[in-house]
């Protein structure tokens, strides 16, 4: 790997991180989890970026990746911080969420609505490819964290038990 992707992943990195934090924060979690939903974002953020610029996997695929990785760590980080795993998932994955193609969404249909003389078959055009692209991201970073919640099941169940005997 050459120093310019090294620098550009991590800075991928830094700016996921605190913008999670700054989504962790809002919610009032212990001062751990907020710590952890940064590197948790970091990692996820990052990937997604590597794996758009460096392989041939689209958006919503390499988010599914990110989020699916970012599932799996949070569960382990909540065995050992003793909070559930979407104290950390939830603020991780915010910062994967595309903002700018529903923007684009947004303004073209706009654009459509108010512009009679525009192209409005390339408007079409826009608001479906930006609209679907949002849709299967989001239902992408949804499926991506949720699997390993299903795919260890018991683990997740056991650790919800061990956490409300903590709790009483």
């Amino acid at each position: 790997m050459n120093e310019d992707l090294i620098l550009a992943v991590l800075s991928d990195a830094l700016f996921a991180a605190v913008a999670a934090i700054g989504f962790a924060v809002i919610s009032n979690p212990p001062r751990k989890a907020i710590l952890i939903s940064a590197i948790l974002a970091a990692i996820g953020h990052s990937l997604r970026f590597y794996l758009l610029g460096h392989t041939s996997l689209d958006i919503a695929t390499a988010s599914m990746i990110a989020a699916f990785i970012i599932g799996l760590f949070s569960m382990l980080c909540a065995k050992w911080i003793h909070c559930p795993a979407e104290v950390f998932s939830f603020p991780s994955l915010l910062p994967m969420i595309p903002g700018m193609y529903a923007y684009k969404t947004i303004l073209a249909l706009m654009q459509f609505m108010q512009n009679p003389a525009a192209d409005r078959q390339q408007l079409i055009v826009d608001i479906f490819h930006n609209g679907l692209t949002t849709l299967f991201v989001m239902f992408a970073l949804v499926i991506g964290v949720s699997l390993p919640i299903f795919m260890f099941h018991k683990q997740s169940f056991m650790m919800t038990r061990l956490l409300k005997k903590h709790n009483d």
